[in-house]
């Protein structure tokens, strides 16, 4: 039986190759650690809206030349960040860093 890090590798992989980009690294883990931000910041429902908008950002950015597919993903990723944890502090009424 596969582990869960195993299947998400190769999920991973599976819908790469459909979307023709085999050549785009993901790290996997920083994307699920995105998810665990939103979720827990904001709401639930936050995780997977938060990774989809940061993805799309991101292949924007990638597609229009502003940056490579890397330096996109890592921006997109780091905004979506800031923003979930910058609502998390305003949800709790403390003043942001």
């Amino acid at each position: 039986m596969k582990s869960q890090d195993e299947t998400l590798e190769e999920w991973c992989r599976s819908l790469l190759q459909a979307y023709e980009l085999e050549d785009v690294q993901m790290d996997v883990n920083a994307i699920l650690s995105l998810a665990g931000v939103a979720a827990h910041s904001v709401v639930r429902p936050a995780a997977p809206l938060t990774t989809f908008i940061a993805g799309f950002a991101a292949g924007l950015a990638s597609g229009s030349g502003q940056a490579t597919d890397a330096v996109s993903m890592a921006a997109a990723m780091d905004v979506a960040r800031a923003l979930a944890t910058d609502y998390d502090t305003e949800a709790a009424g403390t003043p942001g860093e």
